[in-house]
């Protein structure tokens, strides 16, 4: 599954290339499963909307869509030729009035491509726009969501707006973080998995953060020390920043925006590594069986 890395790499690469890009249609497939809003309301709710810009919130990318352009039946899609959005009025700063909100599940992928290119096997959604370009969602295995949400703007908060259930690991500050696992008897890899605690941490991140922190994922996350937490707090931290900075880790079938592969991967110290040499110290990565995922963990440095 996609983690906060690679969410946030593909959040990136689709602002950059469709920020004041205008949705003239969108197309949604009939498999029930990727649809939290049915897929006619989505499709209707679309149209016509302007993407203010795109950013990541926990695992989900969020797209924010200002006003509906009045309907005109000779508008069509430009050719693209490179242009970094189709020209606007709107300003940037213009505050949205919906979301258009997609978690990738398992295998998901979010593309910006051109109409030419071929349609993959278990395309789901075909957003085109104004610049010429398309907005694709492809998920062979349907565990992706994919979701609409108009907002009240007459509340200062924006009710109805996508937030996260848990704190972002790459703001949250050293009190809030140790206050999350205080007392908790749940091993540490298993808190660090849950979404409700810290949004955007996956397996991965968790694995490759508590062999920086020098700490065993099985030890209770309410026994860890002032100092401990904070040492895990600054590795979870780096290894985000450091994923992020390399486009992610492709072990599976994740690329960015543009189709292209991240290179985490070879940075990974622990992840997928059984019975090879700890980079440190040498002793053969182990690999266990907790809170039902495959954890990974050098026996020597992690104590």
């Amino acid at each position: 599954m996609p983690e906060l890395p690679e969410v946030e790499t593909i959040a990136r690469g689709v602002d950059q290339r469709l920020r004041l890009d205008r949705i003239v249609d969108a197309w949604f497939s009939s498999h029930p499963q990727p649809f939290k809003t049915p897929r006619t309301s989505q499709a209707k709710g679309l149209a016509g909307r302007i993407i203010l810009g795109v950013h990541r919130t926990g695992k989900h990318i969020v797209c924010e869509l200002g006003p509906a352009a009045p309907p005109n039946p000779s508008a069509t899609a430009q050719p693209w030729e490179g242009r970094a959005a189709a020209p606007s009025k709107t300003k940037a700063h213009a505050q949205p009035d919906a979301q258009w909100i997609v978690h990738l599940g398992m295998t998901g992928r979010l593309l910006v491509t051109t109409p030419d290119e071929p349609i993959a096997a278990h395309t789901h959604a075909r957003l085109s726009l104004l610049s010429g370009r398309e907005l694709r969602f492809v998920d062979p295995r349907r565990f992706g969501r994919l979701e609409f949400r108009e907002l009240d703007l007459r509340d200062r908060g924006s009710t109805g707006a996508f937030h996260a259930p848990g704190a972002e690991p790459l703001s949250i500050d050293a009190d809030e973080f140790a206050a999350l696992f205080r007392g908790r008897k749940l091993a540490i890899k298993a808190a660090l998995l849950n979404q409700t605690l810290l949004a955007g941490v996956g397996n991965i991140y968790a694995d490759e953060s508590l062999f920086h922190a020098a700490i065993r994922p099985r030890r209770a996350a309410g026994r860890l020390t002032r100092a401990e937490l904070e040492r895990l707090r600054q590795a979870l931290r780096n290894v985000l920043q450091q994923a992020i900075k390399l486009g992610g880790s492709s072990v599976s079938d994740y690329v960015d925006a543009g189709g292209a592969r991240g290179f985490f991967q070879l940075e990974h110290c622990v992840y997928l590594r059984t019975g090879e040499p700890c980079r440190r110290c040498g002793t053969p990565i182990r690999r266990i069986l907790l809170a039902g995922r495959g954890t990974h963990f050098c026996p020597r440095c992690q104590r």
